[in-house]
């Protein structure tokens, strides 16, 4: 599983797994979790880095509607991850 690190601004680094990728309308998604092992808290984010920049640039995606479906296209990707949102 490949490991990235984040660096926000005014932040310390924070290092995420990433479990899969995909492009859903011209946007690409990723789906991080915090351990690389069981049971941890996931989270899609979204690129959203012009294409002639070195880095990606990512936030987390917080929309519902754009939330659930992207979820729903990971869970079909990852039939033995079970995605549950915990807001409540």
């Amino acid at each position: 599983m490949e490991k990235i690190i984040f660096h926000p601004e005014g932040e310390e680094p924070a290092a995420f797994y990433v479990l899969e990728q995909t492009m859903i309308a011209g946007k690409t998604y990723i789906l991080v979790t915090d351990t690389e092992e069981g049971d941890g808290e996931a989270m899609i984010l979204r690129d959203i880095s012009q294409p002639d920049e070195k880095e990606s640039v990512y936030v987390t995606v917080t929309e519902e509607t754009e939330l659930s479906a992207v979820a729903e296209v990971f869970g079909n990707i990852l039939e033995d991850v079970e995605l549950t949102d915990d807001f409540d």
